[in-house]
């Protein structure tokens, strides 16, 4: 693992009060005597000369007086503004405790009060009123060999809607789980927020709102802007990924359609969660003992998510020898206004795949008496979605009901774990989208998994920053999500757990990167020549939160 030097490329006006608030060369306290001497900070720090894990053991002591996790993710943040290093040094030190901080369930509200617990830009923000500019808008960011850029339009984010500007706390919080979770080098990501407006009336009147206050446009006088900034990106950094996230749903098919086989791009809401499911999903198999092509799966809500995770289930059908058509009549949906059916007239070419001859129903139960799935998977943002009645009908048609509640924040799970396994009698094999406590049923303790897109993206992003790949495909998507669930044990399974655990997240992220990076080699879609032992080459670029001392 390579180590990020501190103090190597630090220039002459880097030095003094400016070297210590600059937070990707700050070290604090662990600055030695010779260093102080040598960059002007005598008299400016403390004499005592301290190590990185003495530093960690104050962090976690004044996280331990935060009485709530917002609070904790506020602190953090600080610390992140402060000392990049130390961020990840104690974030990576103990992921399971962190990534529910940093990200989701604790993500939600730190986005919905981003304007008010605002203290620095941490990322762009190129706004549509500088079209025309976007190039030269970029061309104000320091670093110049940027891989990969997570850009949202902030139009759907996590279960709340359009939070507009609001919205960047997701790049943010995506981007350092990229570092924390793969080891991905946090100088070469960049979180940018597009800001087009928002149609929140409620942020739109509030004075501390940090957006343009304005409602947001169509998807007509977004695209000149949206294609003007993707090409930017192509000019600016030619070997970047765009990452795009949490945008409308139907811009997020519209976009990724759009650009998807002409530049590098993903959709994380429609590929990063159709891969993390069908990982859960392969787990499940085993669990059962069948085959993902002979199940039956209905989904409880039909927007960018859903379908995304449809299609991707529909491609790893065919893998296993469906046919296209085959495929797609093992899928339904299921939505607002009732079941997807071939006589709905308020379907998008998306939905339209999916909706198939059947008597129209907006009633799930009896939905689901009739269609008989095997998978029932949650993407409505509804919670409590999955009544009671809902549960035992599932569980009336298999012996083993899979039950994906995958909605978040936690109060938008469509059931709880616990929900899931009393109403089915314990046999639900169950997946949410975020983080539940065991559950303890009947004399067993059951482990519930969290289908969360951090097994999945951070891995395809380091699989990406080392390869600098044409495109992202699909297939890149189903081999990370194999690679995930080939290193869930039988142990583990019988636990209930469908996904790794998360306190060893980094090496079974390299894991999966290691396998979508020897995918994209094979598939003659990388810009750089294979290495001898690609394990090696992967390794060795990976991000290490240490200090090293230059001047003795």
């Amino acid at each position: 693992m390579s180590t990020h030097d501190e103090t190597d490329s630090i220039s002459h006006d880097e030095r003094g009060i400016r070297l210590l608030t600059t937070s990707a060369l700050n070290k604090g306290t662990a600055f030695t005597d010779a260093e102080r001497a040598a960059f002007g900070l005598e008299g400016l720090l403390p004499p005592s000369v301290e190590t990185i894990y003495q530093q960690q053991r104050r962090i976690l002591q004044q996280l331990g007086h935060k009485p709530t996790n917002l609070e904790r993710y506020i602190f953090l943040i600080q610390v992140f503004d402060s000392n990049q290093t130390l961020f990840y040094y104690v974030v990576m030190s103990d992921p399971a405790y962190f990534l529910p901080i940093l990200y989701d369930p604790t993500v939600a509200e730190a986005c919905l009060r981003f304007g008010h617990i605002y203290r620095r830009p941490h990322g762009m923000y190129v706004s549509i009123n500088q079209k025309g500019r976007v190039s030269e808008v970029l061309r104000n960011w320091p670093e110049k060999d940027v891989r990969i850029i997570c850009a949202t339009s902030g139009g759907r984010i996590l279960g709340l809607g359009d939070l507009g500007a609001n919205g960047m706390g997701i790049p943010i919080g995506k981007l350092q789980l990229y570092t924390a979770c793969a080891g991905v080098p946090p100088q070469g990501l960049l979180p940018l927020l597009l800001d087009f407006g928002t149609s929140n009336r409620e942020l739109l009147n509030d004075p501390l709102y940090l957006g343009l206050h304005q409602t947001r446009p169509t998807i007509k006088e977004t695209e000149p802007f949206i294609d003007e900034f993707v090409q930017a990106v192509q000019e600016s950094f030619p070997n970047c990924c765009i990452h795009f996230e949490d945008w409308k749903g139907t811009e997020a098919l519209h976009y990724l359609a759009r650009y998807r086989d002409k530049v590098c791009c993903f959709n994380d809401d429609i590929q990063g969660t159709g891969s993390v499911t069908v990982a859960g999903l392969e787990n499940a198999m085993r669990i059962t003992d069948e085959s993902l092509k002979d199940q039956r799966v209905l989904f409880l809500g039909a927007g960018s998510a859903g379908i995304g995770i449809a299609d991707m289930i529909r491609s790893a059908m065919k893998l296993e020898g469906l046919s296209e058509e085959q495929a797609r009549s093992r899928i339904w949906m299921f939505d607002v206004n009732g079941l997807l059916d071939n006589t709905r007239k308020d379907l998008i070419p998306e939905q339209k795949v999916y909706a198939h001859t059947h008597v129209p129903t907006d009633d799930l139960v009896e939905a689901v008496e009739s269609i008989k799935p095997s998978i029932l998977i949650g993407v409505s943002t509804i919670g409590k979605a999955f009544s009671r009645a809902v549960v035992e009908a599932m569980s009336r048609e298999n012996e083993r009901p899979i039950i994906f509640a995958l909605s978040n924040p936690t109060e938008n799970a469509e059931c709880t774990p616990e929900e899931a396994y009393n109403w089915s009698r314990g046999r639900a094999v169950y997946a949410a989208g975020v983080q539940f406590p065991p559950v303890h049923y009947n004399g067993d303790t059951f482990l519930p998994g969290q289908a969360n897109n951090f097994y999945v993206y951070p891995a395809v992003g380091l699989a990406i920053y080392a390869t600098c790949p044409k495109f992202v495909t699909d297939e890149m998507f189903i081999e990370a999500a194999k690679a995930t669930a080939d290193q869930v044990t039988e142990k583990q399974r019988k636990l209930g757990m469908l996904f790794p655990p998360q306190s060893n997240i980094l090496d079974t992220e390299v894991r999966t990167a290691e396998r979508v990076a020897e995918l994209v080699f094979e598939g003659n879609l990388a810009r750089v020549d294979p290495p001898r032992n690609l394990s090696d080459w992967l390794r060795g670029m990976l991000y290490n939160p240490k200090y090293t001392t230059i001047v003795h």
